[in-house]
């Protein structure tokens, strides 16, 4: 029988970086939906594709091919690691990760990838959609503040000129969104395990999730 564990939350919560670390203990495949929303906000905004083109925008998804090798995703053979994380893609990413066509594919594609392999997936939606029968779940919260100081030192690190403010109001801006969109918003799944991230070091969140997995295998 396959593994699969969900973890969501809000953005700058530290889903991927706990993912990736839990992924190893278990000997799992990471799979970041958050970029594969970002993959497609990327090439839209590329091909100066609007979110209201649908029809444009499934075609364009159909033309994609995404794999994670490393962590990393590669869209066409490319590594497009850094250039998804860059605060331009952040600030369009929810609107067209709200647009039901492009919510469907992609789901399809990582519950495809769920029936093949071992994974832990990180995102919005995990539990409540993509792995709603997974027997792990976890929700990782922390405050707006918190979660912006992350993304501002993660983005200063990477020599970025980034505003600490322009940065919290984006995260306040998304939250809104991803929470109050129509198709399949952010929420907890009923069965999740909730972990406020705010006041505890990566390490200790990783722990929690570990042991809980072990627990219950």
């Amino acid at each position: 029988m396959k593994i699969s564990v969900a973890i969501d939350g809000p953005a700058g919560a530290g889903k991927s970086t706990i993912a990736k670390l839990v992924a190893k203990n278990f000997n799992l495949m990471y799979i970041n939906t958050g970029a594969m929303y970002r993959a497609v906000a990327l090439v839209a905004k590329e091909n100066n594709i609007d979110d209201t083109n649908i029809q444009e925008l499934s075609n364009l998804i159909d033309s994609l091919n995404m794999k994670f090798i490393n962590d990393d995703l590669y869209l066409n053979d490319e590594n497009i690691q850094d250039k998804i994380t860059m605060p331009e893609i952040s600030s369009i990413v929810s609107k067209y990760a709200s647009i039901k066509e492009v919510r469907s594919k992609l789901v399809d594609l990582q519950r495809e990838m769920s029936k093949k392999y071992d994974v832990i997936m990180d995102g919005r939606d995990i539990g409540t959609v993509v792995l709603k029968d997974s027997k792990f779940k976890f929700f990782l919260t922390a405050t707006p503040e918190a979660r912006a100081e992350r993304r501002y030192k993660e983005l200063k690190n990477r020599g970025l000129s980034v505003d600490y403010s322009t940065i919290l109001e984006d995260i306040i801006k998304r939250d809104y969104i991803d929470s109050n969109r129509e198709v399949d918003p952010l929420r907890k799944a009923e069965d999740a395990i909730e972990i406020d991230t705010t006041n505890l070091s990566i390490d200790e969140v990783v722990e929690k999730i570990s042991l809980s997995i072990k627990n219950n295998k």
